[in-house]
């Protein structure tokens, strides 16, 4: 089983939404996914409570549990498991740092989002985690402000090549316990998770692709 957390001392950085929009995504593509909400907000477990499906399951859990879940979900037989984190440091944050195959770092295209990712980083850094930015909340289409900060965090570290672009459907999937992939199959935003999925599944498997341009449909 493979582990991908979420991860920023950030708030707003749309970590909940990317996190069960892509268990859904993967779920689709055939894995079996389970999500674990440690920010008290409780974000995804309340999408999952709005939500109609029975999976993919979310379950709110204490951090001291979490080692422990992760083995039961792996035994259990689970393929991949998301950690959806608060937007500070905190000792919940640092545990899913420490149990992941991979973080990802959410952030939006702008100086604040990219200085604010600084803390994360060296947090990483220091633990010796695997992680990669994700460009979030962008402007849609190919914009300067998006490809200078895909410059500017490639310098800190490998980069999502797809950019989630600000689109209704992230905002309406939440709301309805929907990933974007079934609020609208077709979709720009639907796209764009499935090709952050296949690069974070290619990054999980040790493969790169070398640098690579970000694109925004």
């Amino acid at each position: 089983m493979k582990t991908v957390a979420f991860v920023t001392q950030k708030g707003g950085t749309g970590k909940s939404s990317l996190a069960v929009s892509m268990a859904v995504a993967a779920q689709e593509r055939g894995l079996k996914v389970y999500v674990i909400d440690l920010d008290p907000q409780g974000t995804a477990k309340s999408w999952y409570e709005r939500r109609e499906a029975p999976s993919p399951e979310v379950a709110t859990i204490e951090t001291p549990q979490l080692p422990a879940a992760l083995a039961t979900l792996a035994r259990q037989g689970y393929d991949l498991a998301l950690i959806d984190t608060a937007g500070v440091d905190s000792p919940a944050t640092t545990a899913a740092m420490q149990a992941a195959d991979l973080c990802l770092i959410p952030a939006r295209p702008s100086i604040a989002d990219i200085e604010a990712t600084r803390p994360t980083v060296r947090t990483l850094s220091r633990l010796g985690r695997p992680f990669s930015f994700v460009l979030n909340q962008c402007p849609p289409g190919r914009t300067i402000r998006t490809s200078d900060a895909f410059r500017v965090l490639n310098l800190a570290g490998a980069v999502a090549g797809t950019a989630m672009a600000m689109r209704a459907d992230h905002l309406d999937s939440m709301a309805m316990g929907l990933g974007v992939t079934e609020r609208d199959p077709t979709g720009k935003a639907a796209s764009e998770m499935r090709e952050l999925l296949q690069w974070v599944t290619t990054r999980l498997e040790g493969k790169t692709n070398g640098q690579e341009e970000t694109r925004v449909a």
